[in-house]
Parts: structure tokens; C-alpha cells; sequence
């Protein structure tokens, strides 16, 4: 593979800043090695008469970029004069305009697909804007070859409405209310292994994401994101991003598609207007599946509650949604055949609480978000929400049982993330003596229990990917501890069961606390009937 790949540079806005660039390209050459192409998305040219003069420095010969550059055309009406030719010209030496869109295919067969400008909605559009004929010409051009599969690289000087998505938070509140959403469209239609963007003056590298349903569809290979800052920005972001790529044309299909553990649903799919769910006549494999556990669950006694997402209540069918799925079989995602249905107690929206499967106590429950999820700093500001309100459905109904409960999670070797809530005794032990376990307990085994503010974000602390063991008590106050190496996999358990609280040992494990299947059932509906009247799905 080491003997295909291509050594690629892409770079942000550049504004005219000719001289700033390519002696970065140099340092960058001279450091690293020689690359074979440059790519500029964004505003190549400038406004200012010191750029134009610059410009003809290069455009002369005087002055040469170190690599072969290829960029796309203009973003406003003052430097359309620089772009003769729609369908792409060499500008100067080493510098080429790749044209108004279309496809590059390089001798090496990388694809380079590319879309000049920003949106118009009107018709004819100005020669610095695309309109929507552009991008569905675009579109048809490539995916008309019925052995079309995606495209290696995406080209687009805009963003792409709502990317992050799913995704990791975007630099800043602005970022959000940015983008196309025919780029959007574009992206996930052409299903690019890199998409790259400028225009926004942010450095913004989102997390992979799939470009198939998970058991649904065969396998495709992932796509990111990537927009660059500005060249010479006096904020230090980002502008310059290398990489090396295989062309897809050239992979083995396996090596394609392999899917990176911090892949995400693909951030359009939602909002695009592709046929996969517009329709709205077929449900997911997924919503089949929640609708089955309503039916094993048979609670004729209530309604589903629905919302309206301004306090009001509306009585049509739950309309399907679409979760996060996963690459592998997992034994918590409720679309899968592998979850044990008798142990789920309520579903949500985005989450549901199932009786955990050899609890430390009768009532040992877990949270668990529908859709696959590994840990809380990877969900989606829905699925949270409603990750607190079963947080404090489950702190009420404890409350009138004389009950305090203590949350956990192990973000370690765990595939999906479980939210494990244990209830204890106020006769047991207070507070205090619970979180002063802990914190003796992970010191006498090497590790270090951080309190943090109670009104702290835990995605504030932890990066999605970090492994990390948190604790959060009934009084708000929180315990974080950032795993480097080794974990004990049972540390939650073992210091809830300890002596100096539960004083049941044995039960530390919870493989060893096996029950029948009638006994687990038994145990279900007890907790379902208790905690009816404090379900936030159930209305009387």
C-alpha cells in the first residue's frame, strides 16, 4: 500500500496570501519530504492591490509555487476576472484552476470530485455561485456509471449544512448556522472519503462518518469532513492538512470498508431529500424492532406520551426515527436480537431502562441510549436530555422507597454505553461515606478519583475516545477518573458491594449473581409496576 499512496496537502482560504503559503508548502517539503499536490479550497485570490501585485509575480514566472497546486474558482465578483475559463485553465506555473465543477481523475486514478463557489438561489446564477441544476448535474455525471461507489476526494469552498451532526461540538455557536444544504446533499450522494471546505475561517476536523446503514446495507468505506482556517492566520488554526491516500479504484474492498471505532450515523441522513427516508412508507429494521418490545411489554394500561418540544401533547402514532447503529452485534442496542428483552422496563424517545442482568441489588437498573452509543460524551444533545429526565424519574421513585441511588459508568472495554444506577439503603450509609469509598478504594488500587463541579459537562473533561470511570451521587456531586492503561472492569461493583457499604462481596461480579429466566422475569415486572406511576413514556 506504502507504494500507491499519494502524499496530498490541502489547504484553507488563502486570500491572496501567496508568499505565506507556499513558503509553509517549502518548510513543510523540506521537513517531511515532497508531496505530490497541493489543494486550495476557499477564496485563492485576494481583494487588496498588494495581492494583486503578488499575483503577477507568480503570474510572470518571477515567482513559482513549490508544487503542483490545484484550486477552486471565486467566492465573490472581484476575483472572477482571474477565472477565464469555466471548465478550468492553468493560472501560472504549478497553479491550475480545476473549473466551475466536475471530476479530476489523476494518472495515479485518485478522484477528485470538485463544486467552485457559494450557493444562488437565483437563476442565471453570478459566475461565482452554483445553483442547485449545478449540483444535480454534478451528481448525475458520476453516479450514472452503475460501477459508481463514492469518490476519494470532495472539493467545496462551502460547508455542508448541519455536518456535525451526530458528530463532535463545531468551534463555535456561529459554525452552526453555516452551509449549504446542497453541498449537503452533494456529499452524501458523491460519499467522498475526504470532504474539504474553507469560506469560515475554522479549523473544524469531524469525526468519520458511515456511509451505509448498519444491517441494512453491505459495507462502505467512511467519509470525513475537514475545513481549514485562513493561511497565515493570526490565530494560530489550522490551514494546512497532509495526508496520505490509496485510491479507492486501488484498495482491496475489505480495507475500504473498514469502519474506525469512532465512526458516527452519517450527519445527513436525517435532512437529506434522497428516496432512503423520504418515502415514509417502510420502517427501519431498528423501529420494527422498539415496536416488538412495546409489544412484549404489555402495558395496556397507559398511552405513549408525546411532545410536541414546547411543553404541548399531541396523540398521533410515534413517528420512525433513525439511531445510531452499530458495525458489530451488540448485546444493548434494542434493534438487535441479541438484547434480552424481559429485562427492559421502559422505552423512551432515545433511551431506555432495562433491570440489569445479575444486579448488585433487586433494583439495579441500567440507562441505555436505543441507538448505539459507547459513551456519554458521545451522545447526541436528545439522547442526553432524555438521559436526565430517567436520571431524575429514577431519583423520585427511590426517594419514596427510602432509597438513594449512585450512577456509574466505565467508558472501557465496553462496546455500548451503560449508565449503571444502584440504589441504596439512606439506612446503609450516607453521601459522604459513599463517595469517600470510592476515592479510598481507587487510591488503594493506583488510581485517582477527581471530584469535578457538580454543574460541570463531562464531554467538557473527556474527548469522545477517552476511556474514563465516572460517578455521580444523588446530591449532584460527580467522580472522574481518565483510564491510561488498566481498569479493574468490575471497580463499580466491588466498592458498592464492599463492606463498608452493601456488605454483599459475593455479589461483586455479576456473573456470579445468576438467576432463571422466570426469576429475571419475576423481577421485571415487579420494578415495571413500581415505577409506573414515575415512567416518563406513560400517562394515566
Amino acid at each position: 500500500m506504502g507504494e500507491t499512496a499519494l502524499r496530498v496537502l490541502t489547504c484553507g482560504d488563502v486570500y491572496g496570501r501567496f508568499d505565506v503559503l507556499f513558503n509553509r508548502v517549502r518548510v513543510i517539503q523540506k521537513k517531511s519530504g515532497q508531496f505530490d499536490m497541493l489543494l486550495c479550497v476557499g477564496s485563492f485570490f485576494g481583494t487588496s492591490p498588494e495581492s494583486q501585485t503578488l499575483w503577477e509575480e507568480y503570474k510572470s514566472g518571477a515567482k513559482k509555487a513549490p508544487i503542483q497546486t490545484y484550486v477552486l474558482g471565486a467566492n465573490n465578483q472581484e476575483t472572477v476576472k482571474h477565472f477565464k475559463d469555466v471548465d478550468g485553465c492553468e493560472l501560472a506555473a504549478n497553479i491550475t484552476y480545476l473549473g466551475r465543477k466536475g471530476l479530476f481523475t489523476g494518472a495515479s486514478g485518485l478522484q477528485i470530485a470538485y463544486l467552485s463557489g457559494i450557493e444562488s438561489s437565483s437563476e442565471p446564477a453570478p459566475a461565482y455561485c452554483f445553483t442547485a441544476k449545478d449540483v444535480t448535474s454534478l451528481k448525475m455525471s458520476l453516479t450514472s456509471n452503475s460501477k459508481f461507489k463514492g469518490v476519494d476526494i470532495l472539493l467545496t469552498s462551502t460547508w455542508p449544512k448541519e455536518v456535525s451532526n451526530y458528530g463532535n461540538a463545531l468551534p463555535n455557536e456561529a459554525s452552526k448556522k453555516c452551509g449549504s444544504a446542497l453541498i449537503s446533499n452533494l456529499a452524501f450522494t458523491l460519499r467522498p472519503r475526504y470532504h474539504f471546505a474553507a469560506l469560515e475561517g475554522e479549523n473544524y476536523e469531524r469525526l468519520p462518518y458511515r456511509n451505509h446503514l448498519v444491517l441494512q446495507e453491505n459495507a462502505q468505506h467512511v467519509s470525513r469532513f475537514i475545513s481549514l482556517a485562513s493561511a497565515g492566520n493570526l490565530e494560530k488554526k489550522k490551514y494546512i492538512y497532509a495526508f496520505n491516500i490509496v485510491p479507492m479504484s486501488l484498495m482491496d474492498i475489505a480495507e475500504l470498508v473498514k469502519q474506525p471505532l469512532d465512526v458516527t450515523e452519517n450527519p445527513y441522513r436525517k435532512s437529506d431529500k434522497e428516496p432512503q427516508w423520504s418515502k415514509g412508507n417502510k420502517s427501519t429494521e431498528e423501529e420494527e424492532a422498539t415496536q416488538q418490545f412495546f409489544f412484549d411489554l404489555n402495558k395496556p394500561q397507559g398511552k405513549k406520551r408525546h411532545t410536541d418540544g414546547k411543553g404541548g401533547q399531541w396523540s398521533q402514532a410515534k413517528q420512525p426515527r433513525q439511531h445510531p447503529q452499530p458495525t458489530d452485534p451488540c448485546w444493548f442496542c434494542l434493534a438487535s436480537p441479541e438484547v434480552e428483552k424481559h429485562l427492559v422496563v421502559s422505552i423512551g424517545d432515545h433511551c431506555y431502562v432495562a433491570l440489569a442482568k445479575g444486579g448488585l441489588t433487586s433494583d439495579h437498573v441500567l440507562i441505555l441510549p436505543i441507538g448505539h452509543y459507547k459513551a456519554t460524551v458521545d451522545l447526541s444533545p436528545d439522547v442526553v436530555k432524555e438521559v436526565e429526565l430517567y436520571k431524575a424519574a429514577l431519583k423520585k421513585f427511590f426517594k419514596t422507597k427510602a432509597k438513594r441511588y449512585v450512577l456509574f459508568e466505565r467508558n472501557y472495554k465496553s462496546q455500548h454505553l451503560q449508565l449503571q444506577v444502584v440504589p441504596l439503603p439512606l439506612s446503609c450509609c450516607t453521601t459522604e461515606d459513599i463517595k469517600e469509598t470510592f476515592i479510598v478504594q481507587a487510591q488503594e488500587q493506583g488510581m485517582e478519583l477527581l471530584e469535578i463541579p457538580v454543574h460541570s459537562d463531562i464531554k467538557q473533561i473527556a474527548q469522545p475516545g477517552t476511556p474514563y470511570f465516572y460517578v455521580e451521587l444523588d446530591n449532584g456531586e460527580k467522580l472522574f477518573h481518565r483510564i491510561k492503561k488498566n481498569f479493574p472492569l468490575q471497580f463499580g461493583r466491588e466498592v458498592l458491594a464492599s463492606e463498608a457499604i452493601l456488605n454483599i462481596p459475593t455479589r461483586a461480579d455479576w456473573r456470579d449473581c445468576k438467576s432463571s429466566r422466570a426469576e429475571e422475569e419475576d423481577l421485571t415486572k415487579t420494578f415495571r409496576d413500581a415505577f409506573e406511576p414515575f415512567d416518563l413514556t406513560l400517562e394515566d
